[in-house]
């Protein structure tokens, strides 16, 4: 096994000092971003299987045991040469695993089912796999896998129209598909009931409200509807099986909560809204044996729970007392709820997976997720407030080296992707790789972010590259003025929105960042949106709504204002670009743009492109490649750290991945953006 803390590794540090001997060695970089050696346990229904991913020939695949069987007795049972399966799920009657997987990133999933009791195939040393699902350039949904119907699944197929999805009903032992809808209606979702039927739909109207219609025989009626500027959607049905639980901010309605509907006339009245009235409402958690609402759940600086089951709050209770400090997530379960996968992590703590058997109240540790990080070398990752430049406070949070003083520390800003999400408390592994790295890191939830409100999230409208981007500038501002951060030392970098912020930040604020890493990143908002793919044209209207019409001439003239592409010539800061060529989200042209923009006007760029990922890298060896890459560059500007040794696996792939700036094309430009700039 590799050594994480070998001499050779500490004399590949730049920057050193007398203060670095006060931080923790570095980590291998490895034990961040390399294969997780195991993850994803579940218990199968019937409560007699253990499933995890683990790899296999190199890539992460399924595995089974025993339940009473130890790890030593797994084995694989799915065969992915290259790309790692991400997630699967048991059939209901625990004799399939379930998984979807696309081609390089592309995002058109198809669904696969292995039976793991049937005989081992020679030529792959699993049992066979069967594709459900085996359409070319179709994205394949997964609706439903009723409890009542083990052997069916409800999919969703854009085979007819790219845009919608027709439901089918599948068998998953003969992969036979029944059309249950044909979609002629722009239905965006479908809701089955606790006995897997067919009850509610979802659509996006043109004006981009959303209409919550209930299901006929003679067809579809409308109970219930929020506009485009609100939320609203359907959470399960109760244990009568009569009412829904509906999610939603409609009205008056600032922060999002439960109430429950009537499906028969769309009648409504409260069930539960934030009892400190700060964030909105995550859902709740049922039963599957009777379908009682376990608890409620509210993501605040940490997530909050509200018991609506005084016996299972006493049992989570005992969980607490167990795994004290850290946050506890309930996995899979039994088809009695005997047997549950209990997940628990922390700021410091990537994870530990637990069987947890309710009745014997007993609590066994499966593995910890990434056991080879140091937990005691990992940093705090703390809440973090300041204002923006209008006076909005900002929720975010910070992670600082361990070891150094918090003064003058030099600074990465990693944006979330989105925008219309948020970060949570928790293991962040970029936060932890660059704090080991001596950086601090701030993480904002930047106006547009999801769970603080109609308010805070409608803020966001209109205002990409603008107020969104002051408040994360305004962090950067608000360390520099307490003296943790040198105003000299500040990083910018992120994926997807984060990407965009990142390249906004250069762009129209190129004054305030030494350096900056823009991963799948929208340049040019213009052709960002002329590349939506047909399957989100449900959220069309939302988007445009809330970024700007790009059919209108205001709006259009918006989104050339608000993209870095428009303002490259005023970019100085160092920048690395990274992207995957099949990206279907953010098109290649994306960073093909702003790479050959900055190229031209004589500026310091990398670029590093991966031809078989897509939006994000899914491969291990890719996302090293990419990190390396990454720690190597900002010690230039920041002065940081960095691990000197590269293994040669890594070191051939990232040249692979590196690209000449003066071989890229951008020929896909906005009219004017090159323009000379009026600052």
């Amino acid at each position: 096994m590799r050594r994480f803390f070998s001499t050779m590794v500490l004399m590949g540090v730049l920057g050193a000092s007398s203060a670095i001997a006060q931080q923790p060695p570095i980590i291998d970089r490895a034990a961040f971003f390399g294969e997780i050696q195991i993850a994803g346990a579940q218990i199968s229904p019937d409560g007699q299987w253990i499933s995890f991913l683990k790899p296999y020939k190199g890539t992460r695949n399924i595995w089974v045991k025993k339940a009473t069987e130890p790890f030593s007795a797994a084995r694989p049972v799915s065969h992915e040469a290259s790309r790692p399966v991400r997630g699967y799920f048991w059939s209901r009657d625990s004799k399939y695993l379930l998984y979807a997987q696309d081609a390089g990133g592309d995002e058109n999933f198809n669904v696969y089912a292995i039976d793991p009791t049937q005989a081992v195939e020679p030529a792959t040393g699993t049992p066979p796999t069967r594709a459900l699902t085996s359409l070319k350039g179709v994205r394949t949904m997964i609706y439903a896998a009723p409890k009542s119907k083990p052997n069916t699944l409800y999919i969703g197929l854009n085979d007819r129209d790219p845009k919608w999805h027709d439901l089918y009903e599948l068998s998953i032992s003969s992969g036979e598909k029944k059309l249950v809808k044909q979609n002629t209606e722009q239905i965006a979702g479908w809701d089955f009931d606790n006995s897997g039927t067919l009850r509610i739909a979802e659509r996006t109207n043109k004006a981009g409200d959303t209409e919550i219609l209930r299901v006929d025989p003679d067809g579809f009626k409308l109970i219930y509807s929020c506009t485009v500027l609100e939320s609203c959607g359907v959470s399960g049905f109760d244990a009568e099986n009569k009412q829904v639980y509906l999610v939603t901010n409609k009205g008056d309605v600032d922060l999002t909560e439960i109430q429950m509907m009537d499906p028969s006339s769309g009648s409504t009245k409260i069930y539960e809204k934030d009892p400190e009235n700060r964030v909105d409402s995550e859902g709740l958690l049922q039963s599957e044996v009777d379908y009682r609402v376990l608890f409620t759940r509210y993501e605040d600086d940490r997530s909050r729970l509200y018991f609506k089951d005084k016996a299972f709050e006493s049992e989570y209770k005992w969980l607490q007392s167990k795994l004290p400090g850290k946050e506890i997530d309930l996995g899979a379960r039994s088809n009695d709820e005997n047997i549950w996968i209990v997940n628990a992590h922390s700021d410091v703590e990537p994870g530990e997976t637990y069987v947890w058997d309710r009745k014997a109240k007993k609590l066994d540790l499966q593995y910890r997720i990434r056991e080879e990080l140091p937990r005691n070398a990992l940093s705090e990752r703390k809440p973090y407030r300041y204002k923006s430049s209008d006076g909005l406070e900002i929720p975010a949070y910070l992670t600082l080296p361990k070891g150094l003083p918090a003064k003058n520390l030099p600074l990465v800003v990693f944006p979330h992707g989105g925008p219309w999400g948020r970060d949570t408390w928790g293991y962040d592994t970029f936060a932890q790789f660059f704090a080991n790295r001596g950086y601090a890191v701030l993480q904002p939830n930047f106006r547009a972010s999801t769970g603080y409100g109609k308010k805070f999230l409608n803020a966001g409208n209109g205002e990409w590259g603008r107020k969104m981007q002051d408040d994360i500038t305004w962090g950067v501002k608000a360390l520099i003025a307490d003296g943790t951060v040198d105003a000299k030392k500040v990083a910018i970098a992120g994926g997807s929105y984060g990407g965009y912020a990142t390249l906004a930040g250069v762009a129209f604020t190129p004054d305030v960042y030494a350096a900056a890493v823009a991963i799948v990143a929208p340049s040019n908002l213009i052709t960002l949106l002329d590349a939506i793919p047909p399957y989100w044209e449900a959220g069309r209207k939302q988007m445009y709504t809330r970024m700007a019409d790009p059919t209108t001439p205001e709006g259009k003239a918006l989104l050339m204002a608000e993209s870095p592409l428009t303002k490259a010539k005023d970019i100085v800061t160092p920048l690395m670009v990274v992207q995957g060529k099949n990206d279907p989200r953010v098109n290649i042209r994306e960073s093909n743009q702003i790479v050959a923009a900055v190229r031209d006007n004589g500026k310091p760029v990398e670029y590093l492109v991966a031809s078989d990922e897509g939006h994000g890298f899914a491969r291990p060896i890719n996302n090293l490649a990419m990190v390396t890459a990454i720690e190597q560059f900002l010690p230039k500007y920041l002065g940081g750290r960095y691990q000197k040794d590269v293994p040669a696996d890594v070191e051939t792939k990232l040249k692979e991945l590196i690209v000449d700036p003066k071989t890229v094309s951008g020929d896909v430009q906005l009219k004017g953006a090159l323009a000379p700039s009026s600052k």
